[in-house]
């Protein structure tokens, strides 16, 4: 009589329903490692980088065991430091080929358009200055005269003035200049004090309009993360700017809203400066930017 083998008792549904959870949950943690160590600035002890993924250190020590061997982090001998790998960064290499700021700022134009009815477009710093790369308005547009390709004012639009402050480039502070020395004496007169406007040529002790209102925009900037302007750039135009920046943290394109005066809220405290920074920031890290981290003393 032949018998025959007996079959493998297959595993409780829920025990594979169990695996497969604690599977996902490894993953999730590893990769929390990963991004906290990448957060962090590439490098962290382990103690460090324990308390900022939440974690005990005996836990934390068990992934980057395992990433270590993938290649993904690495240690230094000399510290005991754990540093993004070799494998790491040829990732981050990869995702920075495909890193475009008109790309990354694409659906937050949309979203804008369509949550507040607002014009709204993406410019980039070019050799004539602030450059319109992309634009979107609503169903019934703003009337303004810029379109694809317009380049902004680095002085009276709220474009320029995100360029002008956050910026480190002389060849943006000449262009503010220059601009600046050929303006009307009307848009002169809106950055010029009158003590400023009633000096004469010797009286050099007097501050610069272009290099004063750079100090207050890049205050203004980082204080509330966008600039705002009314009536100056366009008659009846308000319009509200938000910086986006790469992976090195450089400013590389800006986020921007306008509209009628009249209807349009450009306050720093309103809905679309509101709307504007979540989508510069969201935007932002599409391209890799992460905000510098606060570390523990």
């Amino acid at each position: 009589m032949i018998k025959k083998a007996a079959s493998a008792t297959p595993a409780p549904a829920g025990a594979a329903t169990r695996e497969r959870r604690q599977r996902v949950q490894s993953a999730q943690t590893g990769m929390a490692v990963l991004k906290g160590l990448a957060r962090l600035g590439g490098r962290a002890s382990l103690s460090g980088l324990a308390g900022y993924v939440g974690e005990s250190p005996a836990k934390v020590h068990r992934y980057l065991v395992s990433l270590i061997e993938e290649g993904l982090v690495a240690q230094d001998s000399a510290t005991q430091q754990y540093l993004l790998g070799a494998e790491a960064m040829m990732i981050g290499v990869a995702a920075m080929r495909q890193a475009d700021p008109v790309r990354a700022a694409e659906p937050a134009l949309v979203r804008l358009r369509e949550a507040l009815e607002v014009t709204s477009f993406v410019a980039v710093m070019g050799n004539m200055g602030p450059t319109i790369v992309r634009f979107e308005e609503p169903g019934l547009p703003v009337t303004v005269n810029v379109r694809v390709g317009s380049v902004m004012s680095l002085l009276w639009s709220s474009t320029g003035r995100v360029f002008l402050g956050l910026l480190d480039d002389s060849r943006v502070l000449a262009l503010a200049q220059e601009e600046f020395r050929l303006a009307a004496p009307a848009l002169r007169a809106l950055l010029e004090p009158d003590e400023a406007r009633d000096r004469t040529d010797n009286e050099t002790h007097a501050p610069v309009p272009v290099e004063r209102l750079r100090r207050a925009v890049q205050a203004e900037v980082e204080s509330h993360r966008c600039a705002s302007v009314k009536d100056t750039n366009l008659k009846g135009i308000s319009a509200v700017s938000a910086p986006m920046f790469d992976h090195t943290g450089r400013l590389c394109a800006v986020l921007t809203a306008l509209g009628a005066t009249g209807g349009f809220d450009a306050s720093p405290e309103g809905p679309v400066a509101d709307a504007l920074r979540r989508e510069a920031a969201a935007a932002s890290a599409l391209l890799g930017y992460a905000p510098p981290v606060t570390r523990a003393a």
